[in-house]
């Protein structure tokens, strides 16, 4: 009875963790074909006519529904309200994401993530600021989510340099009422030279490493297959 109850249990642990494998690959496909869905459905947005300004979303399920939608914005500058999130890379070097909120005008704001800004390695607190035009500007860019967050090292959640910006904390910090979104600025006629690289990553859906966690889930699920049915079955049989 002893033998037959451990071959029992050796089953019953070789079925459970083979399913569990190959359950885990299994979300792994959903989560790839999700990924793929949404970046079909952000290409298909870049390649509609720009959104007017009047139907920019206010609330985070339609600024989410107008993610990649080309669009020109008309405000002014809040100069002022300037961040510079840190340990932002663009082109593989270190630096600054710029940010700067733009008073529409109906009065709410958008943060227009206007460029990158390479760092002081002498003094990184030492920031050239851009110039900033007064007046009325027309900013031309893509919508997009607020700044990816970063691991905090413990930075600076006030003052010009942070290494995040929470935009709902934000606007009430300076005052602004910012909706739920950004812009992604993009060099045009329009865009005054102010020194800032807009060399912006093109959004993609990462897909290909949930297909490789996948084939590593499914392998693993085969492998203990093969174990179980190698060392209880065919090697006994064959000694």
């Amino acid at each position: 009875m002893g033998l037959i109850r451990r071959r029992w249990v050796i089953l019953v642990a070789a079925v459970a963790t083979a399913g569990l494998c190959a359950r885990l690959g299994v979300w792994q496909l959903d989560r790839a074909a999700q990924k793929n869905a949404m970046q079909a459905a952000l290409e298909s947005r870049q390649r509609l006519p720009a959104l007017a300004e009047s139907e920019l979303g206010s609330t985070p399920q339609a600024a989410a529904d107008q993610y990649g939608r080309p669009i020109v914005v008309h405000g002014r500058w809040r100069a002022d309200a300037t961040v510079y999130l840190d340990n932002r890379q663009m082109n593989g070097h270190p630096g600054f994401f710029v940010l700067t909120p733009l008073v529409l005008a109906d009065g709410s704001a958008v943060e227009i993530q206007r460029g990158w800004l390479a760092r002081d390695f002498d003094d990184r607190r030492r920031i050239t600021e851009p110039p900033t035009p007064k007046g009325e500007v027309a900013v031309a860019g893509r919508i997009a989510p607020p700044p990816a967050r970063l691991f905090d090292f413990g930075g600076a959640a006030s003052g010009p340099i942070r290494q995040n910006l929470d935009l709902v904390a934000f606007g009430t910090e300076v005052g602004l009422r910012l909706r739920p979104l950004s812009i992604v600025q993009e060099d045009g006629p329009s865009t005054a030279a102010d020194g800032l690289l807009r060399e912006w990553p093109q959004p993609g859906a990462t897909s290909a490493t949930n297909y490789g966690y996948a084939f590593q889930w499914f392998s693993f699920a085969t492998l203990i297959a093969g174990l179980y049915v190698w060392f209880q079955l065919i090697r006994p049989r064959r000694g």
